[in-house]
C-alpha cells in the first residue's frame, strides 16, 4: 500500500469470530449495514471500515486500485487485533472480499457475497455517468474504479467456504452477477432474495436468515452433522491444515 493511502475509519463491535465488512461503491458502513449490524455483532467481532471518501475516511490522493483497497480493508482488521475473519462483501465489496481471499488466504475463513459481480456488465456501465453526476466529488473515485474491475480469474483460487446472496429485483447489479460468482467459486452456496440492491436495508430480516445460518455453521466443531431444510445432512469440510472451515 502506498504511504499516501489514507487510514480507514473503522469501528469494531461485538465479540466472537472475526467478521470483516466491505461496503458498496459510494456507500458506507452506516448506509449499507446499519439495520443488520446489531444482529451480526451478537456473535461476532465485526470490523467495519469505510473506504476513502466514505464516512470519516479522507479521500485518497490517487485513483483507487482494487488490490490496494483490499489490502487496506484487511489491514483495518489486522491492526485491531483481528487476524482471521470471514469477509462479508456487498456490491463492490464482493470484489474486495474475493480479492482478499486470494491475496490473504491465511486470514480469510469464509466469504459472504451479496449483490455482487465479477466484472461490470453493459447495464452497470450504462448507469455510471448519471450515478457519478449525482454523487459528491469525494465519492467519484469509487465509481471511477468500476470499469477496470474483473475478478473472473480469481474465482477458481478461492478456497474459503462461500455464500452468495443474489438480489433478484436489483435495478443496479443484475442477479446474473451473483450467479457468475456462485458458478465460479468451488462449493459456493447460493440463495436468492426478491429485493432491490441494498437488501440489508430493504429486507434485513430476510437477508439475515441465510447469512447468520451460514456463519453459525462455520463455528461448529469439525465433523458436526447439520440438518438441512431438504432433510439431508451436511458435514463441514476440512481446511488444508485439517481445521474445519
Amino acid at each position: 500500500m502506498r504511504d499516501s493511502f489514507p487510514d480507514l475509519e473503522t469501528t469494531v463491535t461485538g465479540t466472537g469470530p472475526g467478521l470483516l465488512l466491505a461496503h458498496g461503491a459510494t456507500g458506507s458502513i452506516e448506509g449499507n449495514f446499519a439495520p443488520v449490524l446489531p444482529a451480526l455483532a451478537a456473535a461476532h467481532t465485526v470490523v467495519a471500515p469505510n473506504y476513502p471518501g466514505s464516512g470519516g475516511t479522507p479521500v485518497a490522493a490517487d485513483p483507487l486500485d482494487l488490490d490496494e483497497l483490499t489490502d487496506a480493508v484487511v489491514d483495518s482488521a489486522v491492526r485491531r487485533g483481528v487476524g482471521r475473519f470471514a469477509v462479508l462483501g456487498f456490491s463492490l465489496g464482493t470484489l474486495v472480499a474475493v480479492r482478499a481471499a486470494v491475496r490473504h488466504p491465511e486470514r480469510v475463513t469464509a466469504l459472504v457475497l451479496t449483490a455482487g459481480f465479477t466484472r461490470p456488465d453493459d447495464h452497470l456501465l450504462g448507469l455510471l455517468p448519471d450515478w457519478r453526476a449525482q454523487k459528491p466529488p469525494a465519492l467519484h473515485p469509487h465509481i471511477d474504479l468500476i470499469p477496470s474491475l474483473d475478478i473472473t480469474g480469481d474465482l477458481a483460487e478461492v478456497a474459503a467456504p462461500t455464500l452468495v446472496v443474489a438480489t433478484t429485483a436489483d435495478s443496479m447489479v443484475l442477479p446474473v452477477g451473483s450467479r457468475a460468482l456462485a458458478a465460479g467459486i468451488r462449493g459456493a452456496r447460493y440463495t436468492e432474495i426478491d429485493s432491490d440492491h441494498v437488501v440489508m436495508v430493504e429486507r434485513p430480516e430476510q437477508w439475515l436468515e441465510p447469512v447468520l445460518d451460514f456463519l453459525d455453521r462455520l463455528s461448529l466443531p469439525e465433523g458436526t452433522l447439520l440438518s438441512l431444510p431438504e432433510g439431508g445432512l451436511l458435514s463441514l469440510p476440512e481446511g488444508k491444515d485439517g481445521e474445519s472451515r
